[in-house]
């Protein structure tokens, strides 16, 4: 089991379908151009860069914090305002990860304020990424 940080988490978090998705990786991996796609395609805005999270029955659960509520920085325009959403349940979190193994059968398990959640370490190149986790959110992410 790899374990998590607590909260608060320097994440990017959007929602697709009512399912969280929890984008971690280094500053610079690209997490909040991930969250942008992400929203191009139909997703729902949480947080960028400061997501507060907690455990409620059983679920792990996701906020914006107050402070960048709303705002995405978007490389070479700043930060910008999107509509947010008040809380989500994580489903799955993508770990950018340039090590990323090129073949994924299974998930790993991260264990965040005492709750398991799906992992997948994803490759943060190319321009498909956003469909990728569409993806791995069907596959691999848990019902909340």
């Amino acid at each position: 089991m790899v374990q998590a940080k607590p909260s608060p988490l320097q994440a990017s978090c959007v929602a697709i379908g009512g399912r969280g998705v929890l984008i971690e990786g280094a500053t610079g991996s690209g997490k909040s151009s991930l969250a942008l796609g992400l929203i191009d395609r139909g997703a729902h805005f949480l947080g960028d860069d400061g997501i507060l999270v907690h455990a409620e029955k059983g679920r792990l659960v996701a906020r914006p914090h107050q402070r960048i509520r709303g705002l995405l920085e978007v490389r070479n325009l700043g930060l910008l305002s999107f509509p947010c959403l008040d809380e989500a349940a994580i489903s799955l979190v993508i770990r950018l990860d340039p090590n990323a193994p090129r073949y994924i059968e299974e998930a790993e398990t991260v264990e965040i304020e005492g709750v398991a959640i799906p992992m997948l370490r994803v490759w943060p190149g190319g321009g498909l990424l956003a469909i990728k986790v569409e993806l791995a959110l069907d596959r691999f992410g848990a019902a909340v």
